[in-house]
């Protein structure tokens, strides 16, 4: 990455003028506020809002490396857990920690697997066995912590190949995976049986429920993916999105509980500055995300999260509605928020929404666009199908492919 040429100012900026360039330059920033995203940020409202930004102000200063200086910190994080613990049908004896995110939260399983699978099954060159949609956050865990990543074939439905994984999955397996749902296509893999295949060979199974962790447990007829699958043994959640609280915030469960000081935690007392403990890859954490999202889920309840989750799936049928009438190719069968759809001249689509001010991801394999609804969504919609039925009408030529990041 080139640097700019800027250096720190021999004089301290005054506020004024400082926070007048800071609101310039957002301005080129994307327009979440206005629901013209469809990914990376998640708003559920202005009361939501007003709850996240008095949580994060209260602890805005505050180390949560140290539960003992902060015990309120400590309190909260385990309360956190707890609750998505009992969202996920954890048994006793569950536990589990908060992460910074989604990939965190995924490379401490990975990581916990690989340490079990060398001290419990004696695997010195372990693998890691996922599908191929799953998030790169599984192949940043296995590059880091020295596994061989091996993909599933997906299905025609865009699901993990269960007879495919079946081949792939051996005794130099650590970890089994499958998404809850899939980033790219909104599609819950076939959970049950992938988590069976890896426990008749006693190998750890997690299911990557960072998408869907706070959005399934609210739905009528959601798939089975949670600890009532036999062979679940971890699961990620990330409070950062579905669950509405500020960044960075996720949740890593572990079925067995002994294994989060077992295997997940740091201990070091080798050095002059007396015993040093971790459950997190970080030293230092931020406290204001452990406070916005243990206010967030106090504040919604049972009730909130379910009228918000109502409001993406309407706003859900609404698009596919547009999309099936418009002869645009929704891929696989996605059930919640997540939607990917194609055609011919797709990409081109993709530029004249971007010209009507909307942002929407681009996908490849095949090539396509990919929304991601939030509740705030249902307020814009009717604007979006419109321009969408424009832009489907006069796409005009594509400019070109555009790396997102997710």
């Amino acid at each position: 990455m080139d640097l700019p040429d800027v250096s720190l100012p021999d004089h301290g900026v005054p506020r004024a003028e400082l926070f007048a360039d800071l609101r310039a330059r957002k301005t080129a920033d994307a327009d979440w506020r206005g629901g013209r995203t469809w990914s990376l940020v998640y708003p559920a409202g202005e009361d939501v809002d007003a709850v996240l930004k008095e949580a994060n102000n209260l602890y805005l200063y505050e180390n949560a490396l140290n539960p003992f200086r902060f015990p309120s910190l400590a309190d909260m994080e385990r309360e956190v857990v707890a609750m998505t613990a009992g969202l996920l049908n954890a048994p006793a004896g569950a536990s589990g920690s908060m992460t910074s995110g989604g990939t965190e939260s995924i490379m401490q399983a990975i990581r916990v697997a690989r340490d079990r699978a060398k001290a419990e099954r004696g695997v010195t060159d372990p693998t890691l066995v996922v599908p191929r949609s799953a998030h790169p956050a599984f192949a940043k865990g296995a590059k880091y912590f020295g596994l061989e990543l091996i993909h599933i074939p997906l299905a025609d439905d865009l699901r993990a190949d269960v007879n495919a994984a079946a081949e792939l999955i051996d005794d130099r397996t650590a970890l089994v995976a499958g998404s809850a749902p899939n980033y790219p296509h909104g599609v819950v893999d076939p959970i049950p049986e992938l988590a069976a295949l890896a426990a008749a060979r006693d190998i750890p199974f997690h299911t990557d429920a960072c998408v869907g962790g706070f959005l399934l447990p609210f739905m009528q007829d959601a798939p089975p993916f949670d600890f009532r699958v036999p062979g679940v043994t971890t699961m990620s959640a990330d409070m950062h999105k579905y669950g509405y609280a500020t960044k960075g915030a996720s949740v890593l469960l572990h079925r067995n509980g002994d294994h989060v000081l077992q295997y997940q935690a740091f201990l070091y007392q080798d050095w002059p500055g007396g015993l040093y403990g971790s459950l997190a890859l970080a030293g230092a954490r931020p406290a204001a995300p452990i406070a916005a999202a243990w206010s967030v889920m106090r504040y919604l309840g049972t009730d909130g999260y379910t009228r918000l989750v109502n409001r993406i799936l309407a706003t859900a049928t609404k698009i596919r509605t547009t999309l099936t009438d418009l002869d645009l190719k929704i891929l696989g069968n996605p059930v919640a928020s997540v939607i990917a759809f194609t055609a011919p001249e797709i990409m081109p689509i993709g530029d004249r929404l971007d010209d009507l001010g909307w942002h929407l991801d681009r996908q490849n394999h095949p090539d396509a666009l990919h929304l991601m609804i939030s509740p705030e969504h249902d307020r814009v919609i009717d604007t979006f199908l419109t321009d969408l039925r424009a832009a489907t009408a006069n796409p005009g030529t594509s400019r070109g492919a555009e790396a997102r990041y997710s």
